[in-house]
């Protein structure tokens, strides 16, 4: 997305992951400067959530919808795969009301069709400084922006402001302290076992998402 020109910020599950890997590596509040290696999804976290502002929508919906690009990279055995750029064209509704199009936009690998959702950020009609979102979430203006830049799965990131209290608002002061969930415990993380924490995962067991 920055190759685009469009700002887009981590939230939701994937930004918990962002800070409780921080957490891993430092054994702290997170730090911006966290080891990349430390700053990896949650492996119950089926997904990844992305928001973008209203403004950069109608960017990206009036020069780019239906694009392909290309992501190189010598972790794929054809040296890297296409994904390409879908806009929904009801992104322009904001209301809630609208269930059937809550996922605003989506990059779609076209060779599995896995996808990443991209949902809208915009201003709520009679408010002053709070944005909404379709799927019924409230921000104050202040504690997304001004964006930090990150890291996540070593790749650079943008990140909301007051991510912290953000994370507190959605799930809680606990989600933020509590080690274990689950059959995890995050003290395997904490002392820097990252590798030994991910081979003990077992796939076939199913996991509810924060």
């Amino acid at each position: 997305m920055a190759d685009l020109g469009a700002d887009t910020w981590i939230m939701h599950g994937t930004l918990l992951g962002w800070w409780w890997n921080a957490k891993v590596g430092q054994d702290t509040s997170p730090d911006l400067l966290c080891p990349l290696n430390a700053r990896q999804i949650m492996p119950w976290d089926s997904d990844i959530d992305v928001q973008v502002s209203l403004n950069t929508m109608h960017f990206l919906a009036s020069y780019y919808n239906m694009t392909i690009h290309h992501y190189a990279t010598p972790l794929m055995p054809a040296g890297g795969r296409n994904y390409m750029l879908e806009i929904n064209p009801g992104y322009t509704n904001g209301s809630p009301l609208d269930r059937l199009n809550v996922i605003d936009a989506r990059w779609i690998d076209t060779e599995t069709g896995v996808f990443i959702d991209i949902t809208t950020v915009r201003p709520k009609e009679g408010t002053d400084g709070i944005l909404q979102v379709k799927d019924k979430h409230m921000y104050n203006e202040r504690d997304l922006f001004p964006l930090r830049d990150s890291m996540f799965e070593g790749k650079p990131v943008k990140i909301p402001y007051n991510y912290a209290e953000l994370l507190e608002e959605e799930y809680g002061k606990n989600s933020l302290t509590n080690i274990h969930y689950e059959q995890y415990d995050s003290r395997v993380l904490l002392s820097g076992e990252i590798t030994a924490w991910l081979m003990s995962l077992q796939p076939h067991v199913q996991f509810n998402k924060f």
